[in-house]
């Protein structure tokens, strides 16, 4: 599927509907299965909580090769072959992209959801509450938090990487820029965004810690980078720190799928060397 249709007249990238919203149902061990990949941060976002929730017993993980071709995602020495027919298998007649992450029902033999941005609010509501990544009294500063991340960073970067106009570009830039500097005044005196780990700290943190290695030169978000913001670089290692966070994040395998994949932006698909970065504290 290519990403030419979620290209609109002047040139924007508008990101494609998810397909598959229902709910997860209640948790139940060998029913359900996550499809993802450590090259995208949506999908880091379910592995980091998975493993901050101690879900891996009730929710199985594939991980997919991170080198996509024109088939989507595939899934090494997997049945099936291609994540497409698990989607073609849902809806025969679907026609968008094969995103991750998504979850499979193996009991009805069907795709759950792929709707990323509630995958990880439904394990952290439903199937696991230690730590309290969505706590009753931050939720609404959580979502308006989420949303503006979304808008501001987490979507901003492709918005950037993938508009086929200057001034479009200049425009999602400049938003990645805003929301940077505004979370570096917030975090000068704050170990999280809230006064506790939250499902906005997982979402803030898989767009982090691919900035300097393909946003910054990949999407050409380039004004500056993350670790020219001394708060924000230490916010980001200290999440790092943690295992559900480090242990998911490859930064071999998000390289090799941004620049090797995405030939439109990279067509001699050259990875680079570097940046050399020291992600300990």
């Amino acid at each position: 599927m290519k990403l030419s249709r979620e290209i609109s007249d002047d040139g924007r990238f508008v990101r494609q509907p998810n397909r598959f919203t229902d709910r997860l149902g209640p948790p139940e061990p060998g029913r359900y299965r996550v499809y993802a990949s450590y090259a995208c941060p949506w999908a880091q976002r379910v592995l980091i909580v998975r493993k901050l929730l101690g879900l891996e017993d009730l929710l199985d993980v594939t991980i997919v090769d991170p080198i996509r071709d024109e088939k989507g995602w595939r899934v090494p020495g997997g049945d099936p072959e291609y994540l497409s027919e698990l989607y073609h298998a849902t809806d025969p007649g679907y026609t968008g992209r094969y995103t991750v992450p998504c979850v499979w029902d193996t009991r009805d033999e069907r795709i759950v959801t792929n709707d990323f941005p509630q995958i990880t609010l439904d394990l952290e509501t439903s199937w696991g509450t230690s730590p309290n990544l969505y706590p009753e009294r931050l939720r609404p500063d959580i979502d308006i938090m989420n949303d503006r991340l979304y808008h501001g960073l987490n979507n901003a970067v492709y918005e950037a990487g993938f508009s086929r106009d200057q001034q479009v570009y200049e425009e999602a830039v400049a938003r990645v820029f805003t929301t940077l500097d505004f979370l570096e005044v917030r975090l000068a005196e704050s170990e999280f965004l809230f006064d506790t780990l939250t499902d906005s700290d997982v979402r803030l943190y898989t767009t982090l810690a691919r900035f300097d290695v393909v946003y910054y030169a990949h999407f050409k978000c380039s004004v500056r980078r993350l670790t020219d913001y001394p708060a924000l670089w230490a916010y980001a290692r200290r999440l790092h720190a943690i295992p559900a966070f480090h242990e998911t994040t490859d930064l071999d395998q998000i390289k090799r799928h941004y620049y090797v994949t995405q030939t439109n932006i990279n067509p001699s698909r050259i990875v680079p060397v570097g940046p050399e970065l020291d992600w300990s504290l």
